[in-house]
């Protein structure tokens, strides 16, 4: 496997760690809910990078973290059945979300948070996880596709 976006994949898992995503919520975090946002930060990702970059760079990037992503669930110890299921589950939650946050910028923040919260249900203050996101496009925005393909980011 070609691990030129290995990079980009330890970055996304490096802001899922980000402890300040997972202080409100209500219950424990679970495995699911370190996924999804993981895949939020993987959709903002492509949606700020989609328009700069070829559409070949952008399915190889893509094709590999969904394959970074299935051998991590792999390692957890699930089946190759459970792993199809669950696969199909994540993929279209991630379609999901980029559809919802494709004209992220346009939105108020009453309808960001109503986005959110169709895919983060375990947190009572949404609101702050739409500055934090708002932060995130913007670093996304004010940098390349190089600088994130090239080394591991400290955020």
């Amino acid at each position: 496997m070609n691990n030129k976006y290995i990079n980009i994949y330890n970055n996304l898992v490096n802001l899922t760690r980000n402890k300040d995503l997972y202080q409100n919520f209500k219950n424990q975090d679970t495995f699911s809910d370190r996924l999804t946002f993981f895949l939020l930060h993987f959709a903002f990702f492509l949606t700020v990078f989609k328009k700069d970059n070829s559409k070949e760079v952008m399915q190889e990037i893509y094709d590999y973290i969904f394959r970074q992503l299935e051998l991590s669930i792999r390692e957890i110890g699930y089946g190759d059945q459970t792993i199809n299921k669950k696969m199909k589950v994540y993929l279209n939650l991630f379609y999901s979300m980029i559809d919802k946050l494709y004209e992220w910028e346009d939105l108020s923040d009453d309808k960001k948070t109503t986005i959110l919260h169709l895919f983060i249900h375990n947190r009572d203050d949404q609101l702050d996880l739409v500055r934090y996101f708002d932060k995130y496009r913007l670093k996304l925005l004010n940098n390349t596709l190089n600088f994130y393909i090239k080394g591991v980011i400290k955020h």
